[in-house]
């Protein structure tokens, strides 16, 4: 689809919309009822357009968005349009994506994980912590671990669910890529029981962090 303009875009997600689809993702929080792996597919046949991707933002529209997020071009965004993005992504898919697909993507990141951090809207901190998990994991050098550890024991217990589920994720990854940091990390999880009773389908790892901890080091360690 070379030179995609908006209301062809906008057609294409239209055409996909189920509304069985809908009332399934609104109980998520999200306000689309299309499959993802079809809006994937238009996302492939558009390719990378930026311009287009802007456009499909602008609209305000959760599915357009996610597309946008598909289609974008992460290195192409300013700190501050980055920043205020983010700060529009309240339906969780929409908030998943962009942190994913570009927050972590950008050669900004470092900078707007600086920046987001101390954040009091916690789905800005939030993004900060996912980015600090990034960290955590490839390039750990220069974070203060036992600092982000302090951090976790006095505020991820009464930490509002997307923040704290960002800050489980980083005490989890800590304790599995950090051998002398382990004990602390399982024993701040075991205390503080973050996400213990979380409903969890066999055969796939609890977010519980003592036990994704000790599942994904038995993995890795034997």
């Amino acid at each position: 689809m070379p030179d995609t303009t908006l209301p062809e875009a906008l057609g294409e997600l239209a055409a996909l919309e189920d509304p069985k689809m809908r009332a399934a993702n609104e109980k998520r929080g999200d306000d689309h009822g299309i499959n993802l792996s079809r809006m994937r597919a238009v996302a492939k046949k558009i390719k990378t357009d930026q311009p287009l991707a802007q456009e499909l933002w602008g609209t305000g529209e959760t599915a357009a968005r996610l597309l946008a997020l598909l289609i974008c071009r992460p290195r192409d965004f300013t700190a501050d349009e980055l920043d205020a993005m983010l700060r529009e992504t309240r339906p969780p898919k929409v908030n998943d994506w962009f942190v994913n697909y570009v927050a972590k993507k950008t050669p900004l990141a470092e900078e707007m994980r600086l920046r987001w951090f101390d954040d009091a809207d916690p789905t800005v901190a939030a993004a900060a912590w996912s980015l600090t998990t990034e960290r955590v994991v490839k390039s750990p050098d220069g974070l203060d671990l036992p600092h982000l550890l302090d951090l976790i024991e006095r505020d991820m217990k009464d930490a509002p669910s997307r923040l704290q589920w960002s800050m489980n994720e980083t005490l989890a990854n800590i304790g599995i890529h950090h051998p002398p940091l382990r004990a602390r990390a399982l024993e701040i999880g075991e205390r503080l029981q973050v996400l213990a009773d979380y409903p969890t389908p066999p055969g796939c790892t609890s977010p519980f962090a003592p036990l994704w901890i000790g599942e994904i080091v038995r993995r890795r360690e034997g």
